[in-house]
Parts: C-alpha cells; structure tokens; sequence
C-alpha cells in the first residue's frame, strides 16, 4: 500500500533521479498488479507506474525485473517500459516504470510484434539461463546456466517444479515419473540452437498496445533459452494472431515440427500454475506426457 511515508520516499528519490524537484500529486490504483499492488502516479515532472509488494516476502523481485526489463531495453528489438526507479522502504518493495499510455493498434501490430520478437531471440549469450536468478510469476526461478538445453530445461526449470508439486502433493508419483522418462528424450526432441534472449512469461496479459500503436512488452522473466519457448507461451492460453507466426518465420524461420514441441515447451508454465493455482492444471500436464 501507498503511505504517506512511502509517497514522500519515493517523491525524494524522483527529486534525484530527474535531478528536479518532483513531488507526487495523486496516486489511484490500477489493473496489471497480479500479484502485486499497482498504480497510476500523477506528479508534477510526468506520470508513472509503480507496483509494490512484501520485500521480504518476495526479496529482490522488482531488482531482477527492472534488470530483466533493462536487459530487454538495450536489445532495442521492443518496446518495453522504462525503469525509472526500485528499491524498499521499510517491508515495502516497490518497482516504478514510465507509465505506458495505451491504444489502438496500428497497422501491422502484429507483423511487427512477431518481427521483433524473432530479432529479440537472435541475441545470444554463451550459455542456457542468466547470471542471476529470478521470478516467474511470484516463484523462484532458477537461471544457473548450462551448456545444453535439454540440462536447463530439466533441471532448472521442471525439476524444481515437479519437486515442490509433489511434495504438496499436487502430482503423483506415475507424473514424476513420466517427467524423468521424459528428460531422457529431450536432446533429441529440441533441436539444437543457441541459447535465446527470451521474455520467460509470454502469454496475452503480458503484451500492451502502446501510445503509437505499437506492440510493447511488459512483466518479463527473463534468461537465454530456446526461442520456442516463448512461442509456446504465446499459445497457452488462446494463441495470439496467425500473422504473429507468419512474421515470425519470415525473421528468423523455425525448425520443422515446431508447434508439435510447443506442448512440451509449456510443461514448464503448466508446472507453475500447478503450483501456484493447485492440482486443476495438472491434467493438462498428464494429457501432454502421455502423448510423449
């Protein structure tokens, strides 16, 4: 929540940053805090956005995503907001970001949404996962790197989910099971690419319609990992529009057999509502195992 103590902190780190006198006028909550708090500031030097949450509930979550959203930045391949400010006060962390003012969609959002995604997956790095960890969703996520994706893949991202859902019994032991006769046939189901600059939680809440129109990128989980993997979120929950994909393919064509990895891509997003939301998802994990 806003205090008043907080509202003067945050006036006087502003004051530093724009090197301005800014105070904070008005301040009124907003959609797109999750599992945050979230609102829209009004001061005197422009408006921004700023979410808050327990900073020891959740310790360096706003860091690793103003560092995901930086690293983002400096690609230059999308739009994506503007840290201006991160830090605590008291238990309050707080992450504040130019504030996106929404429209219309241009002409071409989708072509250019999918352009620039595909040139955002050509940067590199010389490894699976990122010098730090971070979040997905208000879970840990584990980026020690490896060089195979098929290492990363089953031990920095399933193998932690699978572990906590059965220990809260959320899967049975037939699930763990077909999980590791799964990670057996992961070098040979992906095929072999260079490590990608990825989003991590791509899916329709995360996407925005800036003030020109253009396609903006928001809430990342960001590590170097198999490009499909964003696309797999892009189709978790409903898939986004055909010319997406087409573009997509155009920038940075696909392997054959792409959107049949994609389910498997998704094990991982499953796995993590499984955690955060209970057993519900989990039938939709056991129908993609047993079909691999």
């Amino acid at each position: 929540m806003l205090t008043e103590k907080l509202l003067n902190h945050l006036s006087a780190e502003l004051s530093g940053k724009l090197t301005t006198a800014t105070t904070i006028r008005s301040f009124r909550p907003v959609s797109g805090g999750d599992i945050n708090q979230a609102y829209r500031l009004e001061s005197n030097n422009g408006t921004f956005f700023i979410k808050v949450n327990s900073a020891s509930r959740y310790p360096a979550m706003f860091e690793t995503e103003a560092r995901g959203l930086e690293l983002l930045g400096k690609a230059g391949e999308l739009t994506v907001p503007e840290v201006i400010l991160h830090g605590a006060l008291d238990d309050t962390a707080y992450l504040m970001l130019n504030f996106i003012h929404q429209s219309t969609q241009m002409h071409g959002f989708w072509d250019a949404f999918g352009n620039g995604l595909a040139r955002l997956h050509k940067h590199s790095w010389n490894g699976f996962g990122l010098d730090h960890d971070n979040y997905i969703g208000s879970l840990p996520q584990s980026n020690t790197p490896q060089q195979s994706w098929a290492g990363f893949y089953s031990e920095e991202r399933l193998r932690p989910q699978i572990n906590m859902a059965q220990k809260n019994g959320f899967i049975d032991t037939f699930t763990v099971n077909q999980f590791e006769a799964l990670f057996t046939q992961l070098e040979n189901i992906f095929p072999e690419e260079p490590p990608s600059l990825v989003h991590g939680d791509l899916w329709g809440g995360n996407y925005m319609c800036g003030p020109q129109g253009e396609p903006v990128i928001i809430d990342p989980a960001v590590y170097y990992g198999h490009r499909e993997m964003d696309l797999g979120m892009t189709r978790l929950f409903g898939g986004f529009h055909d010319r997406f994909y087409r573009s997509y393919n155009e920038q940075y064509p696909l392997s054959p057999g792409w959107e049949e990895r994609l389910d498997i891509c998704n094990l991982y997003p499953l796995m993590v509502h499984v955690n955060l939301f209970g057993p519900g998802y989990a039938g939709s994990v056991k129908s993609i195992l047993s079909r691999f």
